[in-house]
């Protein structure tokens, strides 16, 4: 019976992130994927690793469906730095 709950509840978070990478698809379009690097920046620099591997779950979510998502390694660590100065 535990069992049958953990895999129902990882179905459940697998859902969230693969819908979140959906909807970042229809807003940002070929910016999907530095958005959830941002909001993935975000968590991490707030302490929060559950979030955090949402987003980068997302992020990897984007790039696997998204063919149009730009993904260049410099613009990521541009994200990441400019989210440290703000401090966030």
């Amino acid at each position: 019976m535990f069992t049958a709950i953990r895999v129902e509840h990882r179905r459940a978070i697998r859902r969230r992130w693969q819908a979140d990478a959906r909807r970042l698809i229809l807003a940002e379009e070929v910016n999907a994927y530095y958005e959830a690097q941002r909001r993935a920046a975000r968590a991490r620099l707030q302490g929060d690793a559950g979030e955090f591997y949402h987003w980068a779950k997302v992020a990897a979510e984007v790039g696997r469906i998204a063919p149009q998502a730009a993904m260049d390694t410099d613009a990521v660590r541009a994200i990441l730095a400019e989210e440290e100065r703000r401090g966030t």
